[in-house]
């Protein structure tokens, strides 16, 4: 790729983690923040909305191609909360102890069998900011959500997300997996897909 590609987040943690997901290919990813953009508004309704908005911002302020992900988890028993509210489910942004509280709050009432739940991201990558024709994936991680927090890997909701198919919360999950199976791994791979008919400049 001749040119970086502005990732639209000031999380280095999820630098490292899209430098994994492509590793076999010529990406250069590069912080918003490290180019001094703020953060956008998320005022979109879906994961789509946000992704969009977060992506041409990082592309209107520097100028470059920008690839922005919204994801969050969905549980069929709180009707698909906490959704795009994920971040924030406890009222601040990213503390994730605290939201996780409050999920298992939510779902005392509720048996493990019912405590159907999926991790979701979509992702949305502009040339420009004006992009008529944006790249848009998405990913989805099946699973449910346990009574109490398992393993110390992991971030956000992992502790307490399940996935039946490894027996294993997404905490207690060898890295080099989950990466592969998670909702933002299945993404991206959707991602390099739809970019080998319409590769970056």
């Amino acid at each position: 790729m001749s040119k970086p590609l502005i990732l639209a987040t000031g999380n280095p943690g999820k630098q490292t983690e899209f430098e994994t997901l492509a590793a076999q290919l010529d990406w250069q990813f590069v912080l918003q923040s490290a180019r001094g953009v703020e953060p956008a508004a998320e005022t979109g309704l879906s994961f789509v909305e946000n992704a969009l908005l977060k992506a041409r911002h990082a592309a209107r302020h520097t100028g470059l191609p920008a690839l922005a992900d919204d994801s969050g988890l969905c549980v069929d028993a709180l009707n698909g909360a906490p959704g795009i509210h994920s971040a924030r489910y406890a009222g601040g942004h990213g503390d994730s102890n605290a939201n996780i509280d409050r999920l298992l709050d939510e779902l005392v009432q509720i048996p493990e069998p019912q405590r159907g739940a999926h991790f979701i991201c979509v992702l949305a990558l502009v040339r420009h900011a004006d992009d008529q024709e944006p790249v848009l994936a998405e990913g989805r991680w099946p699973g449910r959500i346990l009574l109490q927090r398992h393993g110390a890997g992991g971030f956000g909701y992992d502790p307490v997300f399940y996935d039946p198919e490894h027996a294993v919360s997404a905490a207690q999950m060898d890295p080099t997996l989950k990466n592969r199976i998670s909702h933002r791994g299945r993404a991206f791979a959707t991602l390099v897909k739809l970019l080998t008919s319409r590769p970056l400049p």
